[in-house]
This record gives C-alpha cells, sequence and structure tokens, in this order.
C-alpha cells in the first residue's frame, strides 16, 4: 500500500484500533491532533488521531482539536524513513505547529506507543 493512500489511512486506523500498549496509554490522555501534508501524489492529505475517554481513533480528515502539525509530503517521507528527526524538523521550519504546546508534551507517552502501530504499517508500505 502506498504512504498516505485510503488504504494506508485503513491500515493505520485498524492497528490503532487493535494496539494493546496504546490502548493502555489512551487511559490517561485526553488529546486531538490533525495532521496536515502538502505536495503528496493524492494532493493534500489530511488526517486525525483522536484520544478521549480511555478510546482512540484514527482516520482521514480534520477533526476540531488540540494540536495540528503540517509538513511537506518530503518532509513526512523523511521523518517516517528515520531519515529526518521529528523534533529537528519541527526546530528547523520544516514541521508546523498549531495548537496548544502543554498537550503535546502531556500526550509524549500516547505518541511513544503509537511507534508500534507505524512500525508494522511502514513495513507494508511504498513511499515511491
Amino acid at each position: 500500500m502506498r504512504y498516505l493512500s485510503d488504504e494506508w489511512i485503513a491500515a493505520v486506523a485498524m492497528e490503532v484500533a487493535a494496539d494493546a500498549a496504546l490502548a493502555s496509554a489512551v487511559r490517561s490522555h485526553t488529546v486531538s491532533v490533525t495532521q496536515v501534508v502538502t505536495d503528496t501524489p493524492f494532493g493534500e492529505v489530511v488526517y486525525h488521531l483522536v484520544a478521549r475517554d480511555g478510546a482512540v481513533a484514527f482516520g482521514k480528515g480534520k477533526v476540531p482539536g488540540d494540536i495540528t502539525f503540517s509538513q511537506s509530503y518530503a518532509t513526512a517521507v523523511d521523518i517516517v524513513m528515520g531519515r529526518l528527526n521529528a523534533a529537528e524538523a519541527f526546530i528547523n521550519g520544516n514541521v508546523r505547529f498549531s495548537g496548544n504546546h502543554e498537550k503535546v508534551i502531556a500526550a509524549q507517552p500516547l505518541f511513544a506507543a503509537l511507534d508500534g502501530v507505524f512500525t508494522r504499517v511502514r513495513a507494508r508500505t511504498t513511499f515511491d
């Protein structure tokens, strides 16, 4: 499946729903995150993660929320492939952020739990 395709978003959503570590982490976090990726082979792609009331959901589109991250397709691919550190990309202005900084800091354990989800999906993903 191709990175950021509808199939990719569906695969991530299935992994998010089934991941035990993420289910455990979400119990103590409430946050909604929207990702905007520009210049993709599919145009602009927007997807979200919502953790609320002990449940987590991932899907296509924007949600009203706490945090929005925006980056180009090239930056997103470099981060996913480990060629660029996400924190460095933010500091260098390659990833733009809007929203509640405190929510980002508080949700770090939740984001760390997401790593397993993205690692499993990345193994089945193409980036061409």
